[in-house]
Formats: C-alpha cells, sequence, structure tokens
C-alpha cells in the first residue's frame, strides 16, 4: 500500500507584508519621479508664456539694435549672447588645458596613493563659491593677469570673468576627463608597450583617441557650466546698467545670465508685468534651451563610451 504525500506549495514571492513594503517604495520612488517631471514641465511652462506675452508686446526690430538697455526698451539679443559666448570661450581655454592635464596625470602617471589624495582634493575645489571665484577675479586676476596683458584694460572685463570662470570649471573636466580615460581598458595599454610604445606615446595615441568621447562630454559640460554661471561674471565683467555690442574682451560685458541677476535684485532691478522685467523669462528661455542643447550633446557622447566597452 502507498501513500501519497504532497509537498507545501511555497511562496516564491515572498511573504505579503513584504509585497506590500516594495509596492510602497516602488510608489514613493514614482510620486517623486512625477514630482520632478510636473516642477520640471512648469518651469518650462512658465518661462514660454512669459518669454511669448514679451515678445508679442515688443517690437521685434528692438532685439536687434545696438545695445542691451532694458529699461529703456532696447533688448538686444546678441549683445547678452555675444557676451555669454566670449566669456565661455575664454573660460575653456582656460580650462581645456588645466583640466585635460590634471586628467592625464592623475589617469596615466600618479601613483594610487598620490590619487587617493589628490582626486577628493580636486572635486573639492569644484565646490568653491562663486562669489569667491568672484572676488579673486577683481583683486587678483585683474590687476595682475588681465592689465598686463592688455594697456586698454579695467578692473572690469569679460577676460578676467572669463579666466575665473575657467578655474571653476576645471575640476569638473578634469574629473570628468580621468573617469573617462580610467574606462579605457588595460588591455589597450599593455598591447601598446608589448609593441615597444613609450608612456607618453601609449597616453597620446592609444589612451585618448579611446577616451575621446568622454573627454568631449567633459569639454561640452564645461560649456553648459560656464554659460549658465551667474555670480563671477556679474562681479567682474562689469557693464552695470546695460551694453553696448562688444568683442574685445578686454572690456565691460554682459551675459545673460548676469543681466538676469541685474534685473531680478541687482542695480536694475525692475517691477513686475513691464517688458523689461518680463525679459528676463525670455532670457532664461534662452539659456535653458541652450544649456539643454549642450547637456543632451554631452549625454550621447558619454553613451557612445559606454557602448564602446
Amino acid at each position: 500500500m502507498t501513500s501519497d504525500t504532497t509537498t507545501p506549495a511555497v511562496d516564491l514571492t515572498g511573504s505579503r507584508p513584504r509585497l506590500r513594503r516594495e509596492r510602497r517604495v516602488r510608489r514613493l520612488f514614482a510620486g517623486a519621479a512625477a514630482v520632478s517631471i510636473v516642477v520640471s514641465l512648469l518651469i518650462v511652462g512658465s518661462l514660454v508664456g512669459e518669454a511669448w506675452t514679451f515678445l508679442r508686446g515688443l517690437d521685434l526690430s528692438s532685439l536687434w539694435t545696438m545695445g542691451w538697455f532694458p529699461r529703456r526698451g532696447l533688448f538686444d539679443v546678441k549683445t547678452v549672447l555675444t557676451g555669454t559666448l566670449l566669456i565661455a570661450l575664454v573660460a575653456m581655454v582656460v580650462a581645456t588645458p588645466l583640466g585635460l592635464g590634471a586628467a592625464i596625470y592623475l589617469s596615466e602617471y600618479a601613483r594610487p596613493r598620490a590619487r587617493r589624495w589628490l582626486k577628493p582634493i580636486l572635486e573639492v575645489l569644484a565646490g568653491i563659491p562663486s562669489v569667491v571665484l568672484g572676488y579673486f577675479a577683481l583683486t587678483w586676476i585683474s590687476p595682475n593677469i588681465v592689465m598686463r596683458l592688455s594697456s586698454h584694460a579695467g578692473v572690469f572685463s569679460m577676460a578676467a570673468a572669463g579666466i575665473a570662470v575657467g578655474i571653476l570649471v576645471t575640476p569638473l573636466v578634469a574629473s570628468v576627463s580621468e573617469d573617462a580615460m580610467r574606462a579605457v581598458p588595460a588591455a589597450l595599454r599593455e598591447a601598446s608597450y608589448g609593441l615597444g610604445a613609450k608612456k607618453a606615446t601609449t597616453v597620446t595615441r592609444i589612451v585618448f583617441p579611446a577616451a575621446a568621447s568622454g573627454i568631449m562630454a567633459s569639454l561640452i559640460l564645461g560649456v553648459s557650466r560656464a554659460i549658465g554661471e551667474t555670480m563671477v561674471v556679474a562681479m567682474a565683467a562689469g557693464a552695470v546698467g546695460g551694453s553696448l555690442f562688444q568683442w574685445n574682451i578686454f572690456q565691460p560685458g554682459q551675459t545673460m545670465t548676469a543681466a538676469m541677476s541685474a534685473l531680478a535684485i541687482g542695480s536694475d532691478q525692475v517691477a513686475g508685468s513691464t517688458s523689461a522685467f518680463q525679459s528676463l523669462f525670455f532670457l532664461g528661455l534662452l539659456l535653458f534651451l541652450m544649456t539643454l542643447g549642450l547637456n543632451l550633446l554631452s549625454d550621447r557622447f558619454v553613451r557612445k563610451v559606454r557602448e564602446k566597452y
């Protein structure tokens, strides 16, 4: 006589209280993501709405006049756009060699112990307050560097602001570039050494090209950071009250962020519902689109690195 024994079913999904906790956690994370998306959409909607109101009530020819003087109704976009791009250009001329040089040293030449000390210090430098660098630009960069490069330069100049912003951007470029270079497989370096290549040749011919996408991403992120910087350019670039169209980096200039801060809380502060006040949102929308495009481009380069390795 045989007796059939049945094994009780095992719940492989976990206990019900555990499942309820997991569902609550998922809902919490989903709610946080939804709040972030909604807030972002509200910000974009506010910028678009106010910018459209500004453009609708404005003679579009005033967007191409000579000078940015919002109190006079002169909203020359190319003045603040050119100032923004010039300061970003100076910043990247400073940050690119410094940042890439630091990245190459940390990735390829520094000993592990030195790297453990230097990498956190480099990341801490990224947290230097902008107001400190703005004051440094006025008290040291202008008299010791900019005024020696040009006899026509004053205390306030786009060059001084650009150099200070470049110092601010350098840790970002160095950190991202160093991560990209360390992501290059060690087998590529060993193959290069096996063929008799020296360290410098391996770095320039093997590691650097292999990490090119990540390095380019770091530079694009640096440009985005430089374009969005406010306090340094507001303190060091000058052009309080407005600015004429200016190509000379040794002269005061106006950027989009500095113009926005001046209109909102600075010396050019204006009342709400005026064209000058609404120009804040127009500049904010332009700045948002520029940084969004740069960040998307940077993300594309980063994905290329991940796909490659």
